[in-house]
């Protein structure tokens, strides 16, 4: 089922009203009043905009491609209005088909609203919680919706702390190790194939499982298992930040490059950014459990800045420095 495969391109991340709404359930507390059947409509630009001038009639630079929020002061500006200039006012704005319009703090949209917002098939969407705190919250969920994204086959771990992510051709013990892993306590993010996420803002890569695989492994042999019903909801995360990728290649292949004195081998570039990389060779016998968790422990230490290669290299160099220093007796 798994296979080595390159990282695919860097996906264009496009998303809906929709996908904002199942996104924001648990924060943003919002509800749909119009526009049902338009949610599908995309957000091009991830941000949000407070219309201000757009609602008295002055459009230049009215970002329509985004999220318009109504809050006290427009709200209290259009009702305001006489019904004929309210009217006017609302089907100018929601004619030029904004994303998607939020009435914050509780704020009821105008009577005049409703109907034309059918009309344009513009999403009304309104919230209980005041302008500034979603926001805030709905900033942080268009960032991660609107993320770089793709997908690499291989199984990521949480391993001493660390993101690991295993990489390699079928049949050289990926899942298995994982497997093992677990025995250990560390605990499984996504077999087969992970979903990567860039945190542009953080210049980091995050991995998680599929919605449809999340929580389950196939063995060779044994087929598919159901993690947590052998091992406990301790043996699953959600998604982690990837410190680590360990690719694992035949000792046959690499016999003649394999490391053995602790240099680096070139990192992994996912989604533009560059991720530290360890090349396993796989034999018969090698208890690869035991290497991923030392390699793990390894780059730990590396990240702490105790280097154990370049250490010895100096303690080497300087007993050599040492030697040739001593006179000949």
């Amino acid at each position: 089922m798994d296979a080595e495969s390159p990282n695919k391109a860097q996906e264009v991340r496009s998303f809906t009203v929709a996908d904002f709404l199942k996104a924001g359930a648990a924060k943003l507390s919002l509800e749909v009043l119009a526009g049902a059947n338009a949610l599908e409509r995309e957000i091009a630009e991830p941000i949000l905009n407070r219309p201000g001038l757009a609602l008295t009639g002055f459009f230049d630079h009215f970002e329509r491609r985004r999220i318009q929020l109504i809050g006290n002061a427009e709200a209290a500006y259009l009702y305001s209005l006489s019904p004929e200039e309210r009217r006017r006012r609302v089907t100018e704005f929601l004619g030029r088909k904004p994303a998607a319009v939020v009435f914050t703090g509780g704020h009821r949209p105008v009577p005049e609203c409703l109907p034309v917002a059918g009309e344009y098939g513009v999403p009304i969407l309104g919230t209980p919680i005041e302008t500034r705190p979603f926001t805030h919250d709905s900033l942080f969920i268009l960032d991660r919706l609107s993320s770089p994204r793709t997908k690499i086959y291989g199984t990521m771990m949480e391993v001493c702390g660390l993101g690991v992510l295993f990489q390699g051709a079928p049949g050289l013990g990926k899942s298995e190790t994982a497997l093992g892993l677990m025995r250990r306590g560390y605990a499984l993010i996504a077999d087969d194939l992970t979903c990567i996420r860039k945190d542009s803002a953080e210049g980091r890569l995050f991995g998680s499982a599929s919605n449809a695989t999340a929580g389950f492994m196939e063995i060779r042999g044994i087929g598919i298992i159901d993690v947590l019903g052998i091992f406990g909801v301790d043996a699953i995360r959600g998604e982690k930040c990837l410190d680590l990728v360990i690719t694992f290649k035949p000792l046959d292949e690499v016999r003649d490059v394999v490391d053995r004195i602790g240099q680096k081998q070139p990192p992994k570039d996912i989604l533009g950014i560059k991720v530290p990389n360890i090349l396993l060779p796989v034999s018969e016998g090698r208890d690869l459990v035991n290497l991923v968790e030392t390699a793990a422990q390894q780059h730990k230490l590396i990240l702490a800045g105790d280097d154990p290669a370049a250490n010895l290299s100096k303690r080497l160099r300087s007993r050599a420095i040492g030697a040739a220093d001593k006179p000949n007796i």
